[in-house]
């Protein structure tokens, strides 16, 4: 299963995406040609990762969301320091 970028329109693989109420969430429904694209199948695990250019959806990796999850509990712990070091 490869990544998927969601970007911004003008730099789109899909003419579009439909979100949809799901419960609390919002799903979004993937187009089949994209999902055959790059494999992907009711169930699979996957990560929605924030990125400059949008959002990210990539493989589900344990490693990947500790890493994460390291990072975002690190820049909350030092946040004082690192707004420091910005100025």
């Amino acid at each position: 299963m490869g990544s998927i970028y969601i970007l911004p329109s003008h730099r789109a693989i899909a003419p579009e995406v439909t979100l949809r109420q799901s419960g609390g969430s919002v799903s979004a429904t993937i187009p089949k040609e994209l999902a055959r694209r790059f494999h992907l199948e009711p169930g699979d695990r996957i990560q929605a990762i924030k990125t400059e250019d949008g959002i990210l959806l990539t493989p589900f990796n344990p490693t990947v969301q500790q890493a994460l999850d390291l990072a975002s509990g690190a820049a909350k712990q030092f946040q004082p320091a690192l707004r420091e070091l910005a100025q």
